[in-house]
């Protein structure tokens, strides 16, 4: 906890606290990012929202590297902006119910588990900040694909 708050890069890499969950911290970040989103998307319309999804892509470069280097571990599992980044990308283009919310959730959280080729390539050999943010990228990658194959089939 003392490490949450001991630099700003730590809070948000941890997804503000998220990613301290003694159990499955990616998937509490990724939790996370849905009310975190629902915020947003009340705000901004799509274009800015994208703009906040590239801008934390960014900052989460950053964010994680620092993180990292702090922890000794580059993509340590509490280190959750990626899923949370993640997620906000996935949710900008998922209809807008909690059906649709919670199979894109899944959807996200299996590829990001499972790092299908090329994520794992990636995962295992692009490190630092920017490593550690783009294996999510790919995931939700992936997910929205597969998100919008099932809302074509069944939307």
């Amino acid at each position: 906890m003392k490490l949450l708050f001991s630099h700003p890069a730590h809070f948000f890499s941890l997804g503000f606290g998220s990613g301290l969950s003694p159990f499955a911290p990616g998937t509490a970040g990724s939790l996370l990012a849905i009310p975190l989103f629902l915020a947003l998307a009340y705000f901004l319309p799509l274009w800015p929202l994208l703009a906040v999804v590239g801008v934390s892509f960014a900052g989460g470069v950053w964010f994680c590297g620092v993180t990292g280097k702090a922890l000794g571990v580059s993509d340590h599992g509490g280190i959750v902006w990626d899923e949370i980044v993640a997620m906000w990308l996935i949710l900008a283009f998922t209809p807008p119910t909690w059906q649709w919310f919670g199979i894109a959730f899944l959807l996200f959280r299996l590829f990001d588990i499972w790092k299908p080729f090329p994520i794992r390539y990636f995962d295992q050999h692009v490190k630092g900040g920017f490593g550690v943010m783009l294996d999510d990228l790919l995931a939700a990658g992936y997910a929205l694909v597969a998100l919008k194959l099932l809302e074509h089939f069944y939307g």
